[in-house]
């Protein structure tokens, strides 16, 4: 039973290695709008979602452009040997989630003497970027 175990934490380490991870937390962003963006990214070749985020008009696709740059550099350290296959287009965004953050609570003053609370959230992001499975090229 020892070997087996063995067997699946080595075939789990696999798939790590080629999966790159980034993680962004604390973004002054409420989760809401952050999963509008996130939603139109994911599972998309990289390259193709870098053009979305910069040409995307909402605000915070330009944190999710930064943090995407920085899972591409963190999946090309991970796989020096197969830097083609950024290139070809064969690494999409595998996944992306956006988790609610610490909300700051804030007064603000409000008619008839009375004071209103508001909740500045915030939300954490983390992208993990893998290589395009073979089904899905063939599909394609």
């Amino acid at each position: 039973m020892g070997a087996r175990k063995k067997e699946t934490a080595e075939r789990y380490k696999e798939i790590r290695k080629q999966t790159a991870y980034a993680k962004l937390n604390d973004v002054p962003t409420s989760p809401r709008k952050m999963r509008l963006v996130a939603d139109i990214i994911r599972g998309v070749e990289v390259n193709r979602a870098l053009d979305i985020l910069k040409y995307s008009k909402k605000e915070p696709s330009v944190r999710l452009e930064k943090l995407l740059r920085s899972a591409i550099a963190n999946w090309e350290t991970k796989n020096e040997n197969e830097r083609k296959e950024l290139e070809n287009g064969n690494v999409v965004v595998k996944s992306i989630m956006v988790g609610q953050g610490r909300s700051l609570k804030r007064i603000r003053t409000a008619p008839q003497g009375r004071a209103a609370r508001i909740r500045k959230r915030s939300n954490h992001v983390t992208i993990v970027l893998d290589k395009r499975s073979e089904t899905v090229k063939e599909e394609q």
